[in-house]
């Protein structure tokens, strides 16, 4: 399966994102996974075409986009640590979903990052393109993923910083995904301040998503 999305796709994720949300608790952390080939091969062109005519079709991919962005948002204030789990390929609007969590953890040849936009003549809206300059570190980062359309495996997501860690099967980059969570987990962190501190962090991508946090106050601190 390619795990495209759709409208309804990305609302039954962020459904789910909302959901563990509401119970989360000190020490709970989140792991995405997908199994084959792909983790996402990105929107659904089929479905976007599918609505018959071009304005239609351009409202379908609009309103694709509008609920991938009600994801991010969702993720960016998520009161706990987030890990995807890259066992395959991740592709367009999917890098951006993927690159959304705090940790991506890959398998090292069968996972591909790739904005594949370039290469079919699409462009990247803001707040997406926000996004990526935020979170892909270096300009020859944000250079080789967008201007050049880069495939990107494990090893040289690795080497760019954007991956944490590598793993040869599916089966183990899952587990990898989990066994960060784990020891992220651990640290029993208070979720409203470990989101505030992530939305703190990317302050740019959250303005441009409609997503505001302002800490006036320290916490006093549970010693």
């Amino acid at each position: 399966m390619e795990h495209r999305l759709t409208a309804t796709v990305l609302n039954s994720i962020n459904s789910a994102l909302l959901k563990a949300k509401a119970e989360s608790y000190p020490g709970a952390a989140l792991v995405t996974i997908s199994h084959g080939k792909f983790f996402s091969n990105g929107v659904d062109f089929d479905w976007v075409q599918a609505a018959g005519s071009t304005q239609a079709a351009q409202n379908r991919l609009n309103e694709a986009l509008h609920c991938l962005k009600q994801v991010i948002i969702t993720l960016l204030s998520f009161p706990m640590p987030t890990v995807a789990a890259v066992t395959g390929h991740a592709v367009g609007s999917s890098f951006a979903f993927a690159l959304s969590h705090d940790y991506i953890v890959m398998r090292r040849e069968k996972g591909v990052l790739y904005m594949c936009e370039m290469d079919i003549g699409s462009n990247v809206p803001e707040p997406f393109m926000t996004l990526f300059r935020a979170k892909l570190g270096s300009s020859s980062n944000r250079r080789d993923v967008l201007l050049r359309a880069m495939k990107i495996k494990g090893d040289q997501g690795l080497k760019m910083e954007i991956v944490e860690s590598v793993h040869e099967s599916e089966e183990e980059a899952r587990e990898g995904g989990m066994k960060l969570a784990e020891d992220l987990g651990k640290r029993k962190w208070d979720g409203k301040v470990y989101a505030e501190t992530r939305m703190g962090l990317y302050p740019k991508v959250c303005e441009m998503m409609g997503l505001t946090s302002k800490v006036t106050a320290i916490l006093l601190p549970k010693l």
